[in-house]
């Protein structure tokens, strides 16, 4: 018989709260996935003003405070997914993305889709890695 593997919910007020039934993310014995983050300011619960860029930049914020509930940051990020409303705002969103993640970039996909929830221009989840990583 295998051996069973942890499986744990992780939550943080510092993000905003899932708006449907799911978790911000899900360790699943050392891999955590993240569930789809959207521009959304935390007090408020909507998204920030600014554009692509600002709601860009939100996401990964709340990102790396779901990766902080973790013990994790975004170095552990091995894999994201960046969904667009507008596959046009590539550049955009990528002049904020390489600000969070510098070196040793994760892996990546980026789509644009028919739609967003809340009306988002951008969404972005994650594939973390849990505990300490050595570069080859």
């Amino acid at each position: 018989m295998m051996a069973a593997i942890t499986r744990k919910a992780i939550h943080t007020a510092l993000a905003p709260a899932a708006i449907g039934p799911y978790s911000q993310a899900v360790v699943a014995d050392r891999t955590m996935y993240i569930s789809g983050q959207l521009g959304l300011d935390v007090a408020s619960g909507q998204l920030v003003e600014g554009g692509v860029q600002a709601q860009t930049k939100q996401a990964l914020v709340n990102m790396g405070e779901i990766l902080k509930a973790a013990g994790c940051n975004y170095t552990n990020v091995v894999k994201t997914t960046v969904l667009l409303a507008d596959i046009n705002d590539f550049n955009n969103v990528n002049e904020i993305y390489k600000t969070f993640f510098t070196s040793n970039f994760p892996a990546r996909a980026a789509y644009q889709v028919a739609a967003l929830p809340r009306g988002g221009l951008v969404e972005i989840e994650a594939v973390a890695v849990l505990g300490p990583l050595a570069e080859s």
